[in-house]
């Protein structure tokens, strides 16, 4: 086995990999994830490989893993395993793509269906070779989910489409409860950290998903150098683009190839964050060293249900 392929395994696995000279010593006591054990977790990886399906838990070395398929809840990442763009942060492979497997859609709602989730979410690499940039895939899986399962609640966590409009149109006019986009950091360190994106594309995005009436979402790490009044701000620009749902969590080095750890953020920081999100009107915040954009995303029940209840 070579250094890096069990350097990947053990990440999977929710095990350490060996620190790098220019990395931080370990992580704090508050950074502990929970190891993949238990029958619930085995049998959900071999049914996720059976139908030959991605999953951002895997493909992005999710710490928790572990906890979330244990409890049968995963994050389906579709449009394939190669990501076009090498955002610095992130352990999805960089490649050039095959074209969209057609018979994916139908995967994706085989296995929702099984599990029978009260609420999943979905999300994709993204896809800059594609001129639609997957859209027309995105909605086909939207709704072969929807037809098998259609009391679930979708959660859509796309690409920025590269600011194309038209296509942001046609995932949302198959119905995701939430649209999902991810600003990931705060402006000074989006060029650094997001290579092929910008702060100004994804939050006209994510404006242009609120002027259609979608519940919009976005996610924010900390750790990568910004400073508490850098999040405070982006919090703020993310309100004045009508985003409702936010999730704050710690970055953590996938590998030595990847930016590192500036700091950890504390627990204590994490609540006063999710504290001040709260005061400025975001309807729900997820904030803590090991959130994530889809972690425990089913809290949101009661905000959708509410939101669906308001709907024509």
């Amino acid at each position: 086995m070579t250094v890096d392929t069990r350097s990947r395994r053990l990440r999977v696995l929710g095990q350490p990999e060996p620190a790098p000279r220019d990395a931080l010593p370990r992580h704090p006591p508050w950074i502990r994830a929970k190891l993949p054990t238990g029958q619930a977790y085995f049998e959900l990886r071999e049914r996720v490989h059976a139908l030959g399906l991605n999953t951002v838990c895997e493909s992005a070395s999710c710490p928790n893993v572990g906890e979330c398929w244990s409890a049968k809840s995963l994050t389906i990442m579709i449009l394939g395993g190669l990501c076009t763009r090498s955002c610095k942060f992130c352990d999805v492979p960089t490649g050039r793509p095959s074209p969209p497997d057609p018979d994916e859609p139908k995967r994706v709602a085989t296995i929702l269906a099984e599990l029978g989730l009260a609420h999943a979410v979905i999300t994709c690499v993204t896809r800059d070779d594609l001129p639609d940039g997957g859209a027309a895939h995105w909605a086909a899986t939207l709704r072969a989910v929807r037809a098998r399962c259609p009391a679930m609640v979708l959660e859509a966590l796309v690409s920025d489409f590269k600011g194309d409009t038209s296509a942001v149109d046609v995932v949302l006019d198959a119905g995701p409860d939430v649209f999902a986009h991810n600003l990931e950091t705060v402006p000074r360190l989006s060029r650094q950290v997001r290579v092929q994106a910008s702060v100004e594309r994804s939050l006209a995005v994510l404006a242009h998903a609120k002027q259609r009436d979608a519940l919009t979402k976005s996610s924010l790490m900390l750790g990568l150098g910004e400073t508490l009044d850098e999040v405070r701000e982006t919090m703020r620009l993310l309100r004045e683009a009508g985003v409702e749902i936010l999730t704050l969590g710690q970055y953590l080095r996938p590998s030595r190839q990847h930016l590192p750890v500036e700091r950890h953020a504390t627990p204590e920081e994490f609540a006063r964050m999710k504290d001040e999100a709260l005061a400025m009107g975001f309807a729900h915040v997820e904030s803590g060293p090991l959130v994530r954009s889809s972690y425990h995303a089913s809290n949101q029940h009661a905000l959708v249900a509410k939101r669906r209840a308001q709907r024509p």
